[in-house]
């Protein structure tokens, strides 16, 4: 009687689990559906009846940054939860080698067959240590997965029709970048400056639909939030910056890589997506808009907060920093061999 009684409670919790995933899923879908129906259609009108050149310049800007990254950013944190629920994260440590050098270039390689959002990466980083992966393999997982995983790849070749170089460089600087991070920690980081942290995150809590929805509903949120602020900025900049400013950035090109991978760490536009921001500014060169996209996803204010929170503030100063300088060399190197 007592196993009866276990078996149709644990039938009646799937049952609410599979309807609360039913009802999540259509409550989404159809809150995607009403963003997109007022940002295409009410937008256009609000600003034909503000009647201002520069509000409609600026709202053409917004939407179309926003609704050309909205379905990438769901796929990306679609496939992230899925990967959180489901896929034990024991999984990557049997597939690295012992061997620390030859661990961090395969973690980096790992970053473009398993999707990850910029906040997933800190805390599956953490917990990759903490199960004996060594800090180095999972710096180098942490600073790829979310800038060259296949959604991003897509996204970019999306948002840069007919430039499947841009592609290629932005795989191939940021794939550099995570490698040469992993080995310059493995060389020169120190024990001391590493808080490994001591419990569980949000995002290792168990598994299973649950897991799913919580993930994907936090990343979502959490993300598009980024996405269009990143967009409004995006679209301010390209409208309030006066022509005249911008020609002295754009003019040289140290200036503009520089500058636009200054504005990578400022905006925190979400992986998925910071490729149509990059887009957008085509008064840069295309080694400019490159350090935007390889820039951004390992280094911007919410990337650096999380690793405060998670291994210290000592890390997250001095690797936050190196990682500035190392994947602003990469993008210029690479630029200028493929662009």
């Amino acid at each position: 009687m007592e196993n009866q009684r276990t078996a149709a409670a644990a039938v009646a919790d799937g049952l609410r689990t599979a309807l609360r995933v039913l009802v999540y899923t259509v409550l989404g879908g159809a809150a995607l559906i009403a963003v997109v129906t007022v940002v295409s259609v009410l937008g256009p009108r609000l600003a034909i009846d503000l009647y201002t050149p520069p509000v409609a310049a600026w709202w053409t800007v917004f939407t179309a940054i926003t609704v050309q990254g909205v379905p990438f950013l769901l796929l990306g944190t679609v496939v992230s939860a899925a990967i959180g629920a489901f896929v034990p994260q024991r999984v990557f440590q049997r597939l690295l080698p012992r061997r620390t050098a030859l661990a961090v270039p395969v973690a980096g390689a790992a970053g473009v067959v398993l999707p990850g959002c910029e906040c997933a990466s800190v805390p599956v980083a953490g917990s990759l240590m903490r199960r004996g992966v060594a800090p180095a393999a999972a710096l180098a997982f942490l600073l790829s997965a979310p800038a060259i995983n296949p959604v991003v790849l897509v996204a970019t070749s999306i948002a840069f029709p007919g430039q499947p170089e841009m592609v290629l460089g932005r795989l191939v600087a940021s794939l550099a970048t995570a490698v040469v991070m992993g080995w310059l920690w493995a060389r020169l980081g120190r024990g001391e400056w590493l808080r490994l942290p001591k419990r569980d995150t949000g995002h290792e809590q168990g598994g299973g639909p649950r897991a799913f929805v919580s993930g994907l509903q936090h990343d979502f949120l959490h993300a598009g939030g980024f996405l269009v602020v990143g967009a409004a900025a995006a679209a301010t900049f390209a409208i309030v910056v006066p022509r005249s400013l911008l020609e002295v950035f754009t003019g040289s090109p140290w200036l503009s890589v520089l500058l636009l991978a200054l504005l990578a760490v400022v905006l925190c536009v979400c992986s998925e997506a910071d490729a149509f921001v990059a887009a957008s500014l085509s008064g840069f060169s295309p080694t400019a808009r490159l350090a935007f996209m390889v820039v951004g996803p390992m280094v911007d204010l919410k990337l650096i907060a999380l690793q405060t929170g998670t291994f210290g503030r000592s890390f997250a100063v001095r690797f936050s920093s190196a990682t500035w300088l190392v994947a602003v060399a990469s993008s210029v190197l690479v630029g200028w061999w493929l662009l």
